[in-house]
C-alpha cells in the first residue's frame, strides 16, 4: 500500500451537489477498491493562472488516499472520461 496525493478540479459551472456527488464518486472508487482515503480537503472556487477551454475559474479538490499501485491507474481513467472534469493530478508521496 502506498501513499498518494490527487489535485483535481471541477467545471465551476456544475451545481453544489453535482459536485459534491462526483467527490463522493472519486472517494467511493478508491475506497471500493480497497484503499483508505484519509482526508479530502474541498478548497473551492479558484481562479486559473491562465485560461481552460475559454473558462477562468474551477472547484478544486485536494485527496489524501491510501492504496495499492493499480487504484491510480483506475481513478484517473475514470475521471478521463466522467463529465465536468477539467483537470487532474496524482502524485506518489
Amino acid at each position: 500500500m502506498n501513499k498518494y496525493e490527487v489535485l483535481y478540479i471541477i467545471r465551476n459551472e456544475l451545481s453544489d451537489e453535482q459536485k459534491t456527488a462526483l467527490v463522493d464518486k472519486f472517494k467511493s472508487i478508491i475506497e471500493t477498491m480497497g484503499g483508505i482515503v484519509e482526508s479530502v480537503d474541498k478548497w473551492g472556487t479558484k481562479k486559473y493562472a491562465y485560461p481552460i477551454d475559454y473558462k477562468t475559474e474551477g472547484y478544486y479538490v485536494l485527496m489524501n488516499f491510501v492504496a495499492a499501485p493499480e487504484v491510480p491507474h483506475e481513478l484517473e481513467r475514470q475521471m478521463q472520461i466522467t463529465d465536468g472534469f477539467v483537470r487532474k493530478l496524482i502524485l506518489k508521496k
